[in-house]
């Protein structure tokens, strides 16, 4: 390192060998082919289009209002808080709210073609216009899509269905930032390099839509790690992960 202030790294080091210096790899990497099966990694069992973001207002409350629990994001930390609000509610389907900074959320089973899918609202990203889908969501690497609006949201989704996996971020039709990873969905061949510029692309996106949180890209794939306290979403629902139970979207008053 330069020194202990900044603590930047000037080189490192693997088994005494200096492998990166000055922001540079020093050695190559021999070309390896990946069996077919690793990188068609998509496998949803059902088409996404903006329909498939509705979300009806739960069994128990009226067709018109609906009190329900989010996850609340927490800039720099991997812990969330389940917080509760009233979300707009218009012909029957509770809809993202920007104003109260709420956004859908949905988390695609994407392995073995079941169709299955879980949905809920987070709460905390900041971000005013658009979509992000990731496939990067611990720890099962299920296709997850917040976002301001279905259409967008279908966009994100289907970006990623297109490329065999990645993260995305995308507003009013179009793509702001996007991160192939067509290796099971989690990983690339293209040089390092190469990959570090398009993060860096997508860190600019988020910022372009709104949020300016730390590492927005990490906490979002966290949403579906049902590990961490307190309220988590995965393919099969909302998860209490202080009780370890299944939660229903709907809160108690």
């Amino acid at each position: 390192m330069s020194d202990l202030e900044s603590l930047e790294v000037t080189r490192v080091l693997i088994d005494g060998e200096v492998v990166a210096e000055n922001g540079q790899v020093t050695f190559e990497l021999e070309p390896f082919e990946f069996p077919e099966w690793v990188t068609h990694s998509m496998h949803l069992g059902m088409d996404i289009a903006p329909e498939s973001f509705a979300v009806p207002v739960p069994d128990g409350a009226p067709n018109t209002a609906a009190h329900i629990r989010t996850i609340e994001v927490i800039p720099g930390k991997v812990g969330t808080k389940e917080t509760h609000i009233d979300p707009p509610v218009i012909d029957g389907k509770l809809e993202s709210d920007i104003g109260q900074d709420v956004l859908k959320t949905f988390v695609f089973e994407r392995h073995h073609e079941t169709g299955k899918f879980g949905y809920g609202f987070v709460k905390g990203f900041g971000i005013k216009r658009g979509a992000m889908a990731s496939t990067v969501a611990h720890d099962a690497h299920n296709l997850l899509v917040v976002g301001t609006n279905d259409d967008d949201m279908a966009l994100a989704a289907n970006t990623l269905i297109a490329c065999g996996g990645g993260m995305v971020v995308v507003a009013d039709g179009e793509i702001l930032g996007l991160v192939e990873l067509p290796i099971a969905g989690l990983m690339d061949a293209v040089p390092a390099e190469e990959l570090s510029e398009k993060v860096h692309g997508m860190e600019k996106a988020w910022a372009e839509i709104g949020c300016t949180m730390p590492s927005p890209l990490m906490t979002m794939a966290l949403i579906p790690l049902a590990c961490l306290a307190e309220l988590r979403l995965t393919n099969r629902g909302l998860v209490d992960c202080t009780t370890f139970q299944f939660a229903t979207l709907l809160a108690a008053q």
